[in-house]
C-alpha cells in the first residue's frame, strides 16, 4: 500500500509533535517546515499528497504560501489552519482553491479527518461502493426472476443506472463486467417483458398502460398550461437517461427537479417516437388522418419536417389557443442566436425547441474515429455530452431561463444502446436501413433472434402495404446483410443506435425544471 506524505508547515510546529507522532503511527510520512518559504522550496524538491499550512505566519502569510504552492503543484490538496474566523480569509482561501479550511486549536481526529476527505476518499468511496452493490446485486438479480410491471422494469431501469454511475466513479474495475452482465440480464427480461406486452397496451379494452410518446402533451404539459402557466419545452434527440442524470449534475445548480421516465414507441427512432410526441398520435394515425404530414420511412431527406405543423395540430385538435414557438436547433450558431432573442420568445404561452446534438454526437462516433476514441464506452460516451453540454449554447440557454423564472420541461424522444451481436436479416431493395428495426415486404430471417410485428396497424404503426411488417433488434443485437457481413459487422460493432428493443432506448427521462431563484 503506498505511503502518504505529508507536508506540515507552521513556525510553532514543534508545539505539535504529538499530532505528527499520532499521524506517522497511523502510517503517514510527515516532514514539516517552520515557514513558508522553506515549504515553498520543499514543494519544488519533492512530492507531497496534502499540505497541512498555517495561515499567520512570519515572513509569507499562508495566502501567499498558498498561491505560490498552487503554481508549482496545483493538484496538491492544501489544507489551510488558522486562528481568525474572520469570513474574509475563509473566502480569500476558498477562492484560491483552498481544499479545507480548520481553525485552531485542532485535534489530531480533525487533521486525520481531512487526510481521508482529501487523499483517501476515493479508495474509501471505491470499497463502499463495491461493497454497497455487491449487496444489491442479489436484490436486483431476485427481481428480474419476478413478474414485473411496466413501473417495476422502470424502478429497476433506475437502479442499474444509479450503480452504473456510482461504479464509474470509483477507481476498482473489477464491477464493471459484473454489472454489465446484469444489465444484459435485465434487458433480457425487458424484452420478454415488451414481446409479452407492448401490442396488449393498443388494444381498447386493455386498463392501464405506460404514459407513452404520444401522451407526454395531453397529459403532462397541457395540464400545466391550464394553470396559467408559460412553459418551455426542451426536447434533446437521442438523450439517455444516464446522459440526463450527468447532465443534471450542472442543470441542478439553477433548477430543482421533478424526475419521470416514461416509455418511448417503437421504433424507438426519431421519425417515429418525435413525431408522436408532437402530434399527440400514434404514426399509423398521422399516416392516415394527416397523410400530408407523414414521409415513408424509406424516403430520403428529413422525415421530421412537419413537427411544427404536428405541434399546431395538435393544439387545434384540443381546442387550445396558446401562442407557440417552436424551433429546431442543430448548430451552435442558431443555438446562440435563440439566447439572444429569448426576450421576444419568452412571450409566448408555449415554447418549444429541439436539439440535435446529442445525436449528431452520436452519429459522429460511429462515423469519426477521433470521436469513437473519446467516446470508447457508456463512461466515455456519457463523458463526451457532459464536455459539450459545459461548453454549448443550451447551458447557456437554461441558465437564462432560470433568471426569468421560467419553468422548462425537458424530455427526449429516444435512447440509444450501444450495440455488440450481429444478427443477419435479408431484404429487398424497399428495406429501410436501420440497424435496429427493419421495415418491409420480404424480410427473411430467425423469428427467435427478433421481435417481430406481423400486423403494424395493431401497433398503430403504417404499413407501406398489406404484406409490410416490422422486425426490432434485442437487447444489444444490430441488423446485419450477409453482403460483405465482415467489413459491415466490423464497421458498426460498438457503435450507438437506436429503434429496437431496450431498457436504454425505451425508458427514458421527462423532467419539470423550476428555477432556484
Amino acid at each position: 500500500m503506498k505511503t502518504i506524505r505529508i507536508l506540515w508547515t507552521d513556525d510553532e510546529i514543534d508545539l505539535l509533535r504529538a499530532h505528527i507522532i499520532f499521524l506517522e503511527e497511523k502510517g503517514y510520512e510527515v516532514s514539516t517546515a517552520h515557514n513558508g518559504t522553506d515549504a515553498i522550496e520543499l514543494v519544488k524538491q519533492n512530492h507531497y499528497d496534502i499540505i497541512f499550512l498555517d495561515e499567520n505566519m512570519p515572513g509569507k502569510s499562508g495566502l501567499e504560501t498558498l498561491d505560490e504552492i498552487k503554481t508549482i503543484k496545483p493538484n496538491v490538496p492544501v489544507i489551510m489552519i488558522t486562528k481568525s474566523e474572520e469570513e474574509d480569509i475563509m473566502d480569500q482561501a476558498i477562492g484560491a482553491k483552498m481544499a479545507d479550511y480548520l481553525i485552531k486549536p485542532v485535534n489530531p481526529k480533525q487533521i486525520l479527518l481531512s487526510i481521508k476527505k482529501n487523499v483517501d476518499q476515493r479508495e474509501l468511496v471505491t470499497r463502499k461502493t463495491t461493497t454497497a452493490y455487491q449487496s444489491e446485486f442479489a436484490k436486483i438479480g431476485m427481481r428480474l426472476n419476478e413478474n414485473l410491471d411496466y413501473e417495476e422494469w422502470v424502478d429497476v431501469y433506475r437502479k442499474l443506472v444509479f450503480w452504473e454511475l456510482e461504479l464509474s466513479e470509483s477507481e476498482d474495475s473489477t464491477m464493471d463486467e459484473v454489472l454489465k452482465m446484469q444489465k444484459n440480464e435485465a434487458n433480457a427480461g425487458f424484452v420478454r417483458f415488451i414481446k409479452n406486452n407492448y401490442t396488449d397496451w393498443f388494444k381498447k379494452d386493455h386498463g392501464e398502460r405506460p404514459m407513452l410518446s404520444p401522451d407526454l402533451f395531453k397529459h403532462r404539459i397541457f395540464p400545466i398550461l391550464d394553470k396559467g402557466e408559460k412553459v418551455f419545452v426542451l426536447v434533446i434527440d437521442n438523450l439517455r437517461y444516464d446522459q440526463f442524470r450527468v447532465l443534471n449534475s450542472v442543470m441542478s445548480q439553477y433548477f430543482l427537479s421533478e424526475e419521470e421516465l416514461y416509455y418511448s414507441i417503437l421504433p424507438t427512432a426519431t421519425m417515429y417516437a418525435r413525431n408522436a410526441i408532437f402530434s399527440g398520435l400514434m404514426p399509423g394515425e398521422i399516416a392516415k388522418l394527416l397523410p400530408d404530414m407523414w414521409e415513408d420511412d424509406d424516403n430520403a431527406g428529413n422525415k421530421n419536417r412537419h413537427e411544427r405543423e404536428l405541434m399546431q395540430a395538435q393544439l387545434k385538435r384540443y381546442g387550445r389557443n396558446e401562442k407557440l414557438f417552436f424551433e429546431k436547433i442543430t448548430n451552435v450558431k442558431a443555438g446562440k442566436k435563440l439566447v439572444d432573442n429569448l426576450g421576444n420568445i419568452l412571450k409566448n404561452d408555449l415554447s418549444v425547441m429541439v436539439f440535435n446534438i446529442v445525436d449528431m454526437i452520436s452519429h459522429a462516433r460511429t462515423e469519426m474515429d477521433m470521436i469513437k476514441e473519446l467516446a470508447g464506452d457508456e463512461k466515455a460516451y456519457r463523458s463526451l455530452t457532459l464536455s459539450w453540454f459545459n461548453n454549448s449554447s443550451l447551458l447557456e440557454l437554461l441558465k437564462a431561463l432560470a433568471e426569468n423564472n421560467v419553468k422548462v420541461i425537458l424530455t427526449t424522444d429516444h435512447g440509444t444502446i450501444r450495440v455488440d451481436n450481429p444478427v443477419k436479416v435479408i431484404g429487398d431493395r424497399e428495406t429501410n436501413t436501420n440497424l435496429r428495426y427493419k421495415l418491409g415486404r420480404n424480410l427473411n430471417y430467425n423469428a427467435k433472434q427478433v421481435f417481430e410485428i406481423k400486423n403494424p396497424e395493431h401497433i398503430y404503426l403504417p404499413g407501406r402495404n398489406v404484406s409490410s411488417s416490422f422486425i426490432f433488434a434485442m437487447n444489444t443485437d444490430f441488423f446485419a446483410y450477409p453482403n460483405n457481413y465482415n467489413h459491415y459487422v466490423q464497421y458498426y460493432k460498438d457503435t450507438f443506435q437506436h429503434g429496437g428493443v431496450s431498457m436504454e432506448e425505451m425508458i427514458i427521462p421527462f423532467i419539470v425544471m423550476s428555477p432556484k431563484a
